[in-house]
């Protein structure tokens, strides 16, 4: 528990809009807290249990913690250190003055969405099978996939650790003896895709992470990292129940 605070100050705060512009958007009924609406301007609030909506979207209390999106690169080790000296994850956390850390893991050979962060609890949840996130993946795989594949990898194929299915298969381009697909998965066994994948007859060529949850890579070039934003931050908060 916090200090509580004034409605219009927690969202002037949380950069939603100054306080005289809160102030009118809670008189306007545009406010939730806890499931409710609040149009009282004397309203406090413990910004710390609080769920604070506008508009149906969740707003986040003033970060505490850092929240960063990263674009791995291919032949990047997913550690802050690697003793055998390959390039690791201090090369995309180097700017930050924060001890981050990566949540979850991705293959040497895997590029793509990585999030890094210090607060341990979303961390956590994140990486939680209970939770269910769903990963998105666009994968280059060998050979022409068709719609029976597709109709199969949907329903779930049987590997050496269980059965595997895909929530949504989609084949984007196919040219040259090559496929291009694009899958989400919610599953978070050891290189899951490659091995669904290789078992339908399609070994992956090249396997890029480009939605983790409500997140995406959104033209966020190869190596670099950037802040997430308010509302995509207010999104993630929601899908793992904080």
């Amino acid at each position: 528990m916090s200090e509580p605070v004034r409605l219009q100050k927690f969202l002037s705060a949380a950069g939603v809009a100054s306080r005289r512009r809160s102030e009118e958007l809670i008189a306007e009924g545009r406010v939730e807290v806890d499931d409710r609406i609040v149009s009282r301007l004397g309203t406090r609030i413990d910004p710390t249990v609080a769920r604070v909506r506008v508009d149906g979207m969740r707003v986040i209390a003033p970060e505490e913690h850092t929240y960063v999106i990263a674009n791995k690169p291919r032949g990047m080790v997913c550690t802050m250190h690697d003793d055998r000296g390959r390039e690791d994850l201090r090369v995309l956390v180097s700017s930050y003055h924060q001890r981050l850390f990566h949540v979850g893991r991705l293959d040497t050979d895997t590029a793509g969405l990585l999030v890094l962060t210090d607060d341990g609890d979303l961390a956590h949840r994140m990486a939680h099978p209970s939770f269910e996130i769903v990963k998105t993946y666009i994968a280059v795989v060998s050979g022409s996939v068709g719609a029976s594949t597709a109709k199969r990898l949907r329903a779930g194929i049987e590997l050496e650790d269980g059965l595997a299915a895909a929530d949504r298969f989609v084949v984007k381009d196919r040219v040259a003896g090559r496929s291009q697909v694009e899958l989400d998965i919610h599953m978070g066994r050891n290189r899951i895709v490659r091995r669904m994948l290789a078992a339908s007859g399609h070994p992956v060529l090249e396997l890029t992470r480009t939605g983790f949850g409500p997140l995406r890579l959104s033209g966020l070039a190869s190596g670099h990292t950037r802040a997430i934003g308010r509302d995509d931050l207010g999104r993630l908060f929601d899908s793992v129940g904080l």
